[in-house]
């Protein structure tokens, strides 16, 4: 798995781009890994319906819950399904909209300064085995492609909108994905 940084795609994944995207400020490069989990409806999976909120095509008649959320405009560079499909949608260098209001180690707007990966979940159901594979691989390619991403450079979604956003859940194994990495000799996680 390889990110190609003119491009700043990965190879291993399908490229839906999202138009909730734009240029990260200059000179600043990635600089943090951001875990987040996403199912929609909320706590339902292997619909279309992450992807077409990303791409602003959510049909808001679709499902009662989409009403609140078609008019969003938000993105994540990346997705990962529970069956291990992945789905990138914004150049890993540009900006993502995955953050929101959010504050990492006393910065803030850690959209300008991170790298936001979906995992297909919720807080309340365990992650498949693929996805922590594959997220350990991601992040090895990601700090392979980009050396300003640090060792212990990866939060959650929680850690960086505290009492806001509460994914990946309590369901999302650390220790796990945190061994993947130290056995694959990329640092701590």
């Amino acid at each position: 798995m390889k990110v190609e940084l003119e491009t700043g795609l990965l190879d291993a994944a399908a490229y839906v781009p999202s138009p909730n995207h734009d240029e990260r400020p200059q000179g600043v490069l990635p600089e943090l890994l951001v875990v987040h989990a996403i199912s929609l409806p909320p706590g339902e999976f292997d619909g279309p319906w992450i992807g077409r909120l990303f791409t602003n095509t959510l049909d808001p008649r679709a499902h009662p819950f989409f009403a609140g959320i078609a008019g969003l405009r938000v993105s994540a560079h990346l997705l990962i399904h529970r069956d291990g499909v992945m789905v990138q949608y914004v150049p890993f260098h540009k900006r993502a909209w995955h953050a929101g209001v959010s504050c990492w180690q006393g910065r803030e707007c850690c959209n300008d300064f991170s790298i936001g990966i979906e995992l297909e979940g919720c807080d309340d159901r365990p992650f498949e085995a693929v996805q922590y594979d594959l997220l350990a691989a991601v992040i090895r390619a990601l700090r392979q492609a980009y050396p300003t991403l640090a060792p212990d450079a990866l939060a959650g979604h929680s850690d960086i909108a505290p009492g806001r956003k509460t994914d990946p859940g309590p369901c999302f194994e650390w220790p796990r994905l945190r061994a993947a990495l130290r056995d694959s000799g990329t640092g701590s996680a």
